[in-house]
């Protein structure tokens, strides 16, 4: 058993490669020899966003405070709210974030692959952030 206490581990700020706005990352757990998953709590302030992005083996969120927007490639863009349970398939194009006025957070959960949990791609555009 291990247990990491809350503190323990440094928040830190989304890139700005990643991230379109203010979005904080606090890690909870990384994959290692033991276990493939790893997850963070992201808090995204009222308008920041993912960039499109998509993971090899897919994408779990659970929102836990706020009103946030998901969108898949080629899908409307919807609400999500605290308790909300987000499946993304692994290569999914997607992205997720706050709404327009209002902060959200969610947990992360991502499994590694060789490696990536993650391959980031362009920055959602006002435009398609505003559909």
């Amino acid at each position: 058993m291990h247990i990491t206490r809350n503190g323990s581990q440094p928040s830190g700020k989304g890139p700005s490669d990643w991230f379109t706005g203010t979005v904080r990352i606090d890690p909870l757990f990384q994959a290692n020899d033991a276990r493939r998953g790893a997850a963070g709590l992201v808090t995204f302030e009222p308008g920041a966003r993912t960039a499109w992005h998509t993971h090899p083996l897919g994408q779990t969120l659970i929102v836990t405070a706020g009103l946030g927007l998901v969108q898949r490639e080629g899908g409307p863009i919807e609400e999500i709210r605290p308790g909300d349970v987000v499946w993304f398939e692994p290569g999914e194009k997607h992205w997720h974030g706050a709404a327009p006025k209002n902060a959200m957070s969610h947990i992360a959960i991502q499994e590694n692959l060789d490696g990536k949990v993650v391959d980031w791609m362009e920055q959602v555009t006002d435009q398609q952030y505003g559909a």
